[in-house]
């Protein structure tokens, strides 16, 4: 148990002392009471909030239910001070042997520090990517693939039990465009000249291989023929490729998905049907006509037409939504509606990287049980020191995944992508992600790890054993300050996994870094105050402690994010 969550456990304790005094409510909710960090270090260790959350229950003032929750917690053995503060909040101080006992629990829980069982095998699906299977991915599915990604690594050292899914539209007319485009380089294939891509069709390279595959398979049989002779094949062959191809550029992230659920897989079962049938009998449902959309320019034509509405306002949305056409074709709503009542079966929550629009839904479909979080990304923008690179998707000369991995590495891919909100846009300098300074995020966390992989050589060059137990009590005041960040690891994993928000653990290593870095800075001019120090073994052996706890917890928290612990720099 993480320090965080002892003194959690000894406030609860101190909550149900007072309950039978009837200082605190028994029926109290507590869920809102928190033990953190305080916001200024000067006042204190950790800051709880109790008297603020419960105090309307107790029918009492915060600071007066403060001035009874305070004196049972200064008692505990490890602290030092309990003060009131502001409007009712209590500041802890504690006693150095605190930060001693959790550097202790750091080296010995090693990887499993920061892991916790909050999500009680709660099962949570992670939809993420499904891009179109109309091509290769390009730079802007990368972002939403690693905040995907990592955040299912977060959920899962949470204690969710994680299923990651990519949903492929394989139904559209998108998929019947892609046939027609594979089509014209099966006749490329077999020497005709197909001249420049006609418009609306896919004119990437990408095709080429698979028309040639598919005109060495069968020859000229469908050079000529019509399109309802061919089109199925070649749409088939089409869709297969392209997830080939996207399963390998995911591949070079790092990303292997647990499930691809078809959209046209969906359709066939019946699935849309079975949901549209249990709205219909939940009164969700009816025949009626949306209003001329907005957008659409005064001049244009539009006529009306009948259609079968979800009631979606009653939801929160802001207009009810159209399931299915009158011709009997499914919406993109009704399919995406179907595709979520049929995931939310198997799961107690969803998580989507992509858009909102179908949460109204879920909440119909599953009378609330199930939730549905959708993270919207925003775009990446590519410079080269400090250009834009133009793309274009029109012309296929925009930069794929793949293109950006093999140039910088997927280390470097990953930890970028996380170091801004997902919903905040990002810009990606190719010069600047590889350059070594401390403005560069990934190399300044990279470079603390390597420094202290570094004082494990030295360590054994200069014969320190690390079995013998370390006296941490010669550790100073500004070591335990390391300590003391180093503990907000765990509550850093849980709340960035409740929140869905995974870049929060690129924000925590880069401030651990910088704390570490600052301490290996104290012996540029002072020997003693190095990690090893020459002739004191036992001030050595502690420091060393310390510097392998918090190598610890930046591979642990680069594992969440995809990224890969560097050894040593070149």
């Amino acid at each position: 148990m993480s320090l965080y969550a002892r003194y959690a456990a000894l406030l609860d304790g101190v909550l149900d002392e007072l309950v039978p005094e009837g200082v605190v409510p028994a029926e109290a909710e507590r869920r809102a009471v928190a033990v953190e960090p305080p916001r200024d270090t000067a006042h204190g260790d950790l800051a709880i909030n109790a008297a603020m959350v419960l105090a309307k229950a107790a029918r009492t003032n915060p600071r007066a239910l403060a001035g009874e929750i305070a004196p049972r917690l200064e008692a505990l053995p490890e602290v030092t001070s309990a003060e009131i503060a502001g409007p009712g909040f209590i500041n802890l101080k504690l006693s150095p042997d605190a930060w001693r006992t959790e550097l202790d629990t750091i080296v010995r829980q090693a990887g499993a520090y920061g892991r916790s069982d909050i999500g009680s095998g709660e099962r949570v699906n992670v939809e993420y990517v499904s891009a179109n299977p109309t091509g290769p991915l390009h730079v802007g599915h990368c972002r939403g693939a690693v905040v995907g990604d990592s955040l299912a690594n977060l959920l899962a050292a949470a204690g969710y039990q994680v299923v990651r899914e990519y949903y492929v539209n394989d139904a559209g007319a998108q998929v019947d465009t892609l046939a027609r485009s594979l089509h014209l380089r099966y006749r490329e294939a077999l020497g005709e000249g197909i001249g420049e891509i006609p418009e609306g069709l896919y004119p990437g390279d990408y095709l080429v291989p698979v028309g040639a595959a598919l005109a060495e398979e069968f020859g000229d049989c469908f050079a000529g023929e019509d399109e309802d002779v061919w089109l199925e094949l070649f749409r088939s062959r089409a869709i297969s490729a392209m997830l080939d191809l996207i399963r390998h550029d995911l591949a070079l992230l790092g990303i292997r998905h647990d499930r691809f659920a078809s959209e046209a897989e969906l359709q066939r079962s019946g699935a849309a049907d079975e949901a549209l049938e249990v709205l219909r009998n939940k009164s969700l449902v009816y025949q009626g006509v949306l209003e001329r959309p907005k957008s659409l320019d005064p001049l244009d034509d539009w006529a009306p037409e009948e259609l079968t509405l979800f009631r979606s306002t009653q939801f929160g949305d802001d207009q009810d939504r159209p399931m299915q056409r009158p011709d009997g074709r499914w919406t993109y709503f009704g399919t995406d509606a179907a595709y979520h009542w049929q995931k939310a079966r198997e799961a107690d929550h969803l998580v989507n990287i992509w858009v909102k629009r179908v949460q109204a839904a879920v909440r119909a479909l599953t009378d609330g049980r199930v939730d549905l979080d959708v993270k919207l990304v925003q775009m990446v923008r590519l410079f080269r020191a400090g250009e834009p690179v133009k793309m274009s998707k029109r012309s296929s000369s925009f930069v794929t995944l793949a293109d950006v991995v093999r140039e910088v590495g997927k280390d470097v891919v990953r930890f970028m992508m996380l170091t801004r909100r997902a919903d905040a846009p990002l810009d990606f300098d190719f010069a600047h992600v590889v350059e070594a300074s401390q403005e560069n995020p990934v190399f300044y966390v990279q470079y603390a790890h390597a420094r202290i992989s570094s004082l494990g050589r030295k360590a054994a060059e200069a014969g320190l054993s690390l079995d013998a137990r370390a006296d941490l009590g010669l550790l100073d005041e500004e070591e335990l300050a390391l300590v003391k960040l180093a503990a907000q690891y765990p509550r850093t994993v849980e709340a960035a996994a409740t929140t869905h928000e995974p870049h929060r653990i690129a924000f925590y290593l880069y401030d651990l870094a910088a704390a570490f870095h600052a301490l290996w800075h104290r012996g540029n001019d002072d020997p003693a105050r190095r990690f090893i120090v020459e002739n004191n073994p036992q001030l050595s052996r502690a420091r060393l402690e310390l510097a392998l706890a918090i190598g610890q917890i930046i591979r642990s928290g680069l594992a969440l994010m995809g990224v890969a612990a560097t050894e040593e720099m070149r």
